[in-house]
């Protein structure tokens, strides 16, 4: 008697549409997807070999995330990001990034800085070989382990809805060996431990990348986004002592 063949094994639903989230995202985001095109629900079906319904599921998600839209209630496409969608975003990274650049630096470990070097290595090597899929891999890669030496999960839980769309920003910057000279000098900043420089570095590497996303998005010269976080003094400026007298003193008696 032949033995029985065991029963091919079933995909939870939650795992087939985890399955084709996922492969949409990256394709969105290295650009194999591009703004505009549209996702057609049969056609997305059969090309995964599943059933419209985590397809729809994964349509849906994709639309939270904000990298597809609804034209019409029967066409979806994915979205054309506009000058005040990316301005928002780097406003968004201006204002956590900077921050964990400089918590970092506080409290970064010879161990943490010795993976962030291993990283930079392998920019440096996908840079030389313009492989733009490894660039943005390891790039994506460097900005998180800087806010994984944070140290803060509340940092990391507040960049991680918007944590797809800022990978798809990062990889519409093609100035790459300018890219890898700013996370060079921010992991400079970092190392040295001194958490202003490191804000500093940080505060110029994003806003420096604003400027070039915003060139070849928009093929226009940016306004410079609203700050979000002030850079730090100069050491040689000391604050003004709090007993200082103002030079207008007010002739108004006291209540």
């Amino acid at each position: 008697m032949a033995p029985m063949s065991s029963p091919a094994k079933i995909e939870p639903l939650g795992a087939v549409r985890e399955r084709v989230l996922a492969t949409l995202r990256q394709e969105i985001i290295s650009g194999l997807l591009h703004p505009g095109d549209r996702l057609v629900e049969r056609e997305l079906a059969e090309r995964f070999g599943v059933s419209r319904v985590p397809v729809r599921e994964a349509v849906r998600a994709l639309v939270a995330e904000g990298f597809v839209l609804f034209e019409t209630p029967r066409r979806t496409v994915v979205r054309r990001l506009s000058p005040t969608d990316v301005k928002e975003l780097f406003e968004l990274r201006e204002a956590l990034e900077v921050y964990a650049a400089g918590l970092a630096a506080s409290r970064a470990t010879p161990e943490a800085l010795a993976e962030l070097r291993e990283l930079l290595d392998q920019a440096t090597a996908a840079t030389l070989a313009g492989d733009a899929e490894a660039i943005t891999d390891v790039n994506t890669r460097f900005h998180d382990r800087i806010l994984a030496l944070a140290g803060n999960s509340l940092l990391i839980s507040v960049m991680e809805p918007v944590d797809g769309r800022l990978r798809w920003l990062t990889r519409q910057n093609e100035e790459w060996p300018q890219l890898l000279t700013e996370h060079r000098e921010l992991y400079e900043a970092i190392a040295s431990g001194d958490p202003a420089r490191a804000r500093t570095h940080a505060l110029h590497h994003v806003q420096a990348n604003y400027r070039s996303t915003v060139r070849h998005l928009f093929g226009e010269q940016p306004e410079q986004p609203a700050h979000a976080y002030q850079p730090d003094q100069p050491s040689d400026q000391p604050d003004q002592p709090s007993d200082q007298p103002s030079d207008q003193p007010s002739d108004q008696p006291s209540a």
